[in-house]
């Protein structure tokens, strides 16, 4: 891993103008008692480490608990990047980020946003998944908050233990489908906690508004129920009416304990991912990310492609690998895409093919859960080697968890195709990825538009330029979307304020990113990018009557306002 070295000249004394600003807060919110002394040293949103000044050490009870030096936030950078340097693995870096994270929040964010390209992989996909693989082993702190199917008739009441009461962003799992690594249980957390760690990084939104929640409804995995230091539920998945019952308390005291708080649903099993949004989503303002956000992301990938390929969406056909909820999410909101670009439903849908473990979904099967009967054309059943032949799509989009299945013999099919073929391999972590960006530009020619789910490096090319592969992350699309609903104060989430998302994150791709051969912009504008989003998200709920803010709450200079600055 590449860690980028600051420059070490920098002025300690820069703290000393920061004395009235130590505790950084929101001030619509009821504030306690300023920390002083040790307690102050302790309270990882109000910290400064060794940056505190001379004159906030006498003002706050700090002179004698910090070595003499006033070190600033730059210098404090460079000190952690050197000690991630000398970690010998990513999941070492990932512990080591968590616990910067615990100890100096402020410190950790301004390390994520400044050196996103270099940390983004540790704290998020890939190592995320190693990381939940691992959870129960590398437990230090409890982090977030866990309910079980035991608090089931308590749950508003445990919900009071929480200690922020101003909770605007809840990203929520039941830990039965961690990217493409299956039940994972209680491991899970690792996700929402990575999840609302980019909400703050990437949107503003602040640290105390973020609740990351797991419900532990035991797990399928027999390896994690035979493990000693496995902390969730030991027992086997709790299911249908039991299952729905508790999350309807869950919905029902999350929306009584913190009124104005989206809740997202991250990684749960296919079937419980459509079950729970088609149940809520007109009762609450939530939304499922697996769903809609990776839908988002897509369609704006779809979108850039474009530029490339010269050909619009609605002159193209599509063929998805993998018939699951991110599949079948970002076919719906493909759907509407193509009905805005001009076409009927039933043209729309006749553009889009899907092929699973059974091959091509036709009417004949009666094997199609409902999700999927919308998809289900009248033809012959084909296995996805002959489907490519028969249908030739221009795009190919992969959501299976199975790593290489698209293989050689399919991507030169492609190739054979089509000029320019579109080549999305979205599952996660990079080893459950369809295919390598490397083998997509072999096996193409060097000619495929290629966007994978999780990161690849460079390709240096024999002319002496680079090929950068596209990263499909949700990262790019939900804390805009958040910060978006956030700022209209949405009631509710529509499935045009996931098109108006996308089409803003395609628009922020400039014409350099596209002739690198990317298809999104680059991380280190991701706050602006996700102020892009967000205006669009808010006007968009204002056209469909969701939203209950003025105008004034979303325009750039306002969001910016109301973004978190970790600075110090």
């Amino acid at each position: 891993m590449g860690i980028p070295h600051l420059a070490s000249h920098m002025d300690s004394a820069d703290g000393d103008v920061m004395a009235e600003r130590t505790l950084r807060s929101r001030s619509d919110v009821a504030q306690p008692p300023p920390l002083r002394g040790q307690a102050l040293l302790n309270a990882p949103g109000a910290t400064k480490g060794t940056a505190f000044s001379e004159a906030e050490r006498d003002a706050l009870g700090l002179r004698g608990l910090l070595p003499a030096q006033v070190g600033s936030q730059p210098l404090q950078m460079e000190r952690v990047l050197e000690n991630l340097s000398r970690k010998d693995s990513d999941i070492e870096r990932y512990i080591f980020l968590t616990g910067l994270q615990a100890r100096n929040e402020r410190l950790f964010y301004r390390v994520l946003i400044d050196h996103v390209d270099d940390v983004l992989s540790l704290v998020y996909t890939p190592t995320v998944g190693q990381a939940c693989r691992e959870f129960a082993h590398i437990f230090r702190k409890p982090r977030g908050f866990y309910i079980s199917a035991n608090d089931r008739g308590r749950v508003r009441s445990i919900l009071d233990n929480w200690p922020e009461r101003d909770v605007r962003m809840i990203v929520m799992t039941d830990g039965e489908r961690i990217l493409g690594l299956g039940d994972l249980g209680a491991n899970g957390m690792g996700i929402p906690i990575g999840k609302l760690s980019l909400y703050t990084a990437f949107a503003g939104i602040a640290p105390e508004q973020c609740l990351p929640i797991q419900i532990d409804v035991g797990t399928g995995n027999q390896e994690l129920l035979r493990d000693p230091l496995y902390l969730g539920l030991n027992q086997e998945r709790v299911k249908g009416a039991p299952y729905l019952a508790l999350m309807d308390e869950v919905m029902e005291a999350l929306h009584d304990a913190f009124p104005q708080a989206i809740v997202q649903f991250e990684d749960f099993l296919t079937p419980n991912a459509y079950r729970l949004l088609d149940r809520y989503r007109d009762r609450y303002a939530c939304f499922n990310d697996d769903i809609q956000g990776t839908a988002a992301v897509a369609l704006a990938g779809l979108l850039a492609s474009t530029r490339t390929t010269g050909k619009s969406l609605r002159e193209q056909t599509f063929l998805f690998l993998g018939a699951g909820s991110a599949a079948t999410g970002i076919a719906e909101l493909l759907v509407a895409r193509l009905r805005h670009e001009g076409l009927a439903e039933e043209q729309a849908r006749s553009r889009i093919w899907f092929v699973d473990v059974d091959g091509l979904l036709v009417r004949s099967r009666d094997d199609l859960l409902p999700h999927n009967h919308r998809f289900a054309h009248d033809h012959e059943p084909l296995s996805f080697h002959a489907a490519l032949e028969t249908i030739a799509p221009d795009v190919l989009i992969g959501a299976t968890g199975h790593p290489g299945v698209f293989d050689e013999a399919a991507l030169r099919t492609l190739a054979r195709k089509h000029e320019r073929p579109v080549v999305f391999a979205l599952s996660n972590p990079t080893d459950r990825s369809e295919c390598t960006a490397e083998q997509a530009f072999a096996w193409s020619g060097g000619r495929a538009v290629f966007a994978s789910g999780s990161p690849f490096p460079s390709l240096a090319l024999k002319d002496g330029a680079e090929w950068r592969p596209s990263q499909a992350n949700n990262a790019y699309i939900f804390p805009g979307i958040g910060l978006g609903a956030l700022a209209a104060e949405a009631q509710r989430l529509s499935d045009p304020m996931f098109l108006a998302a996308a089409a803003a994150l395609a628009g922020e791709v400039s014409p350099e990113e596209i002739s690198n051969g990317s298809l999104y912009p680059d991380l280190p504008r991701i706050r602006e990018v996700s102020v892009s989003i967000a205006r669009a998200v808010a006007e968009q709920a204002h056209r469909d009557e969701l939203a209950s803010a003025p105008a004034e709450r979303w325009s750039p200079d306002a969001l910016r306002q109301r973004m978190y600055d970790p600075t110090y």
